[in-house]
């Protein structure tokens, strides 16, 4: 196999501050010795979740086998996970904005025909719901656990309670059509192809400020492992998880 030298397209302070967890976890488990130091294995994992390189481009960049490439991926996927904030803890911060943009994206994933509950009528594919709230400048604020992907938007945003919170802290939501009837604070638009011209002004004004949300989504899927995920539908919420916290810590 040929090797060769490639770059990830994230700041130095996103690898010291794994390095600093999975540096954090060995000594609390007492590690002593590992095929690789703690800031090579940072560096591996950041590989696999922003360029979505396999196990096997991997163990041959690094020198090690698969089986060690895919326990050192788990170790710092699940290190990260731990610290990625609950629907609660982000209220706290999303308290402080002017409002919310709320959407739900489709994580594309490897299965067939027969996985019902995962295909999305939608989107003509299967794939996981992802719920997402950006702030008026569409910065990712927080993502949800992991659903199939046959869940309509709305069902998920009221099964993670999205609009209860919401509802709570009284801040106000732009959402697409799919969350009509969604209530509370959430504001849609107007339904319909022959609509009064004060509705479609509203549309008009409604698109502009939800579609900055756009940004977070870009943001998400960006880290190119969640464009096509191969794993096990059980750890999606982690992977998800395990990006968020680095893409917070590095702005």
């Amino acid at each position: 196999m040929l090797v060769y030298s490639s770059s990830i397209d994230l700041s130095s302070r996103t690898l010291r501050f794994l390095t600093g967890q999975l540096a954090a976890r060995r000594a609390k488990i007492g590690t002593r010795w590992r095929r690789l130091a703690v800031g090579r294995q940072a560096l591996l994992a950041l590989a696999h979740l922003r360029c979505g390189d396999t196990y096997a481009q991997l163990a041959a960049g690094f020198g090690i086998g698969i089986a060690t490439v895919y326990r050192y991926i788990r170790e710092a996927v699940e290190a990260l996970a731990a610290l990625a904030p609950s629907l609660a803890e982000a209220m706290r911060t999303i308290r402080e904005k002017a409002f919310v943009i709320l959407d739900g994206t489709l994580l594309p994933i490897d299965r067939i025909a027969a996985d019902s509950p995962y295909y999305s009528g939608k989107h003509k594919r299967h794939g996981m719901n992802i719920q997402v709230l950006a702030d008026p400048f569409g910065r990712l604020l927080w993502a949800s656990p992991a659903l199939p992907g046959s869940t309509h938007d709305l069902t998920a945003a009221r099964h993670h309670g999205i609009t209860d919170a919401l509802t709570e802290t009284g801040l106000k939501c732009w959402a697409d059509k799919a969350y009509q009837g969604a209530g509370g604070p959430v504001r849609v638009p107007f339904r319909g192809r022959r609509l009064k011209r004060w509705k479609r002004r509203h549309n008009t004004s409604h698109a502009k400020i939800r579609c900055v949300g756009e940004r977070a989504m870009a943001t998400l899927k960006g880290w190119r492992l969640l464009r096509k995920l191969r794993c096990s539908t059980n750890r999606i919420t982690d992977m998800v998880k395990a990006v968020l916290v680095p893409h917070h810590a590095s702005t």
